[in-house]
């Protein structure tokens, strides 16, 4: 039986990342669990902002922004980056920093996997504005590579169940992707 549960925002998994710019000259990161793959030609990102968000005030003037994929273990300094705001605390030396081809994207070392991106489009959605990044360059940290590839238990990525309020990791691998289907026509 199902129940209804009204008009939500029930999509899981939900990452929690942190996304980073340039502020008044300062680097800052919030938290953000509305993020997702928006293109891969172009490789593109998309995070859904809450329009009075200090970081966001960055985004419009850099036209850049880096998506940070924090491992579990930094489940703390990421509630803390979501529970205040850069215009009251300065969060530029939470973490090690390092840049890329840009200056006005600032990443977080600490984090697996960052993606360094340029404003595509905004557009504003009720309560918050959608930002679609080009990706123009992506890092991982070379000990979450198996065989040359990024293995998502090593990356250890931080979830966040929003009903809840509670952060999680990955669970287990539940079969091949694009090979356990072959089989599945038969079983309606």
């Amino acid at each position: 039986m199902k129940v209804k549960f009204g008009r939500q925002t029930l999509l899981y998994p939900m990452p929690a990342v942190l996304v980073g710019a340039v502020v008044r000259g300062n680097p800052n990161f919030m938290t953000a669990a509305w993020c997702s793959i928006a293109s891969h030609k172009p490789p593109a990102v998309a995070v859904a902002l809450y329009k009075k968000r200090y970081t966001l005030e960055g985004i419009f003037e850099t036209g850049a922004f880096s998506i940070n994929v924090p491992s579990s273990s930094m489940a703390a300094r990421v509630d803390y980056c979501g529970i205040y705001s850069g215009r009251s605390e300065d969060k530029s030396d939470m973490f090690e920093l390092f840049h890329g081809s840009d200056k006005d994207i600032p990443m977080i070392k600490d984090c697996p996997v960052n993606l360094e991106c340029k404003v595509l489009h905004k557009l504003e959605v009720g309560s918050h504005v959608l930002v679609i990044g080009e990706i123009v360059e992506s890092y991982i940290s070379e000990e979450c590579l198996v065989d040359g590839q990024p293995d998502p238990e090593k990356i250890d990525p931080l979830i966040y169940s929003p009903k809840v309020r509670t952060y999680h990791r990955l669970g287990e691998v539940v079969g091949r992707a694009f090979h356990m289907g072959k089989k599945a026509g038969g079983l309606k």
